[in-house]
């Protein structure tokens, strides 16, 4: 089937993708005890120059240890998208041994003000070449990306160009081909209705789909209404720029016989996820020898619904690759 038509179905009639064999079905389920989206004050938060505006770069740990560069997805910031996950139980292995960095888009953290009205929001690829300069800032030489929707696809971005400073990637739902014209459509009503008038129900019901796909309220109540109230709070003019930004993604340009990412990469996505079908075009396109890919089964939005699962993936692909003890 062409992509663009799963794509339709996708975003038209929210229809689940086929279920996944779960390899990690052996890993026993725990969540958080406690999810925060704001910052717990775990991180240094530092602003970074750059050639496209100042963006905030939050550290976690002993800066002379291996680093982890994180990047997130449309509607959150480092500390909704990624601080529960880094906190749970499991990662303290993880967190011991590496010093954590995440990268914040253009005027996606918390309470921000709004971007200038002459200020162009830089690209994808403009997005991935800041990344150099958080890596001059904190003196990194290289590096483990880990990163989330948006956040993947410009880690990739910047792997493809820079593969002697990428160590290896884990990527959750990554998108590696350009916008179908039904999310191209859906996104720019979107954008303008962020911008005249704020969070609209449908765009909070878009950014709900986003990230947990269907049948979120009936898998857990409490964590869509942490997340809807998350999304309510964010500033719609910022966050419609950065999803005009990723509306307006290219192909990533890469193919398993040629030019394709030369690094190790961890591929996840949830069974449950609208991007199953994203990730596995993905998966097409990467080298056999050096990927692996994963589908969770019962979740979308993996980080939140299957943190355990997720941790011990991340723990596996890092041992296997030599960079944790």
């Amino acid at each position: 089937m062409p992509t663009s038509v799963h794509e339709n179905v996708a975003l038209l009639n929210m229809m689940s993708s086929d279920n996944y064999e779960d390899d990690l079905k052996s890993v026993q389920l725990h969540f958080p005890s406690e999810r925060r989206l704001q910052s717990d004050g775990a991180c240094v938060e530092e602003r970074v120059r750059t050639s496209r505006g100042d963006i905030l770069v939050a550290v976690r740990g002993d800066r002379s240890k291996r680093a982890i560069i994180t990047y997130h997805d449309l509607g959150l910031n480092y500390a909704a998208n990624f601080q529960a996950f880094f906190n749970f139980v499991d990662m303290r292995s993880i967190l011991e041994q590496f010093c954590i960095y995440h990268v914040n888009a253009p005027g996606q953290e918390e309470g921000s003000p709004t971007l200038p009205e002459d200020y162009t929001y830089p690209s994808m690829d403009a997005l991935a070449s800041q990344i150099d300069f958080v890596l001059g800032h904190f003196g990194i030489r290289s590096f483990i990306g880990f990163g989330v929707g948006a956040g993947a696809n410009i880690l990739s971005r910047y792997a493809i160009i820079n593969p002697q400073k990428v160590d290896a990637l884990v990527l959750i739902n990554c998108t590696s081909t350009q916008a179908g014209w039904t999310e191209w459509l859906y996104q720019k009503i979107n954008t303008r209705q962020l911008r005249a008038n704020g969070m609209t129900q449908g765009a909070l019901d878009y950014l709900m789909w986003h990230h947990f796909g269907r049948s979120t309220e009936d898998r857990n109540h409490d964590l869509a209404q942490v997340y809807k109230d998350c999304f309510s709070h964010v500033n719609p003019v910022n966050l419609s720029l950065f999803i005009d930004s990723y509306l307006r993604r290219t192909d990533l340009s890469i193919a398993r016989d040629s030019n394709t990412l030369k690094v190790p990469v961890l591929n996840v996505t949830g069974a449950l996820s609208p991007h199953v079908d994203d990730t596995v075009t993905f998966n097409g396109r990467l080298d056999p020898a050096k990927t692996s890919w994963f589908s969770i089964s019962d979740s979308g939005m993996v980080l939140e619904e299957q943190p355990s699962k997720i941790a011990e993936a991340f723990k596996l692909f890092l041992q296997g690759e030599g960079y944790l003890r």
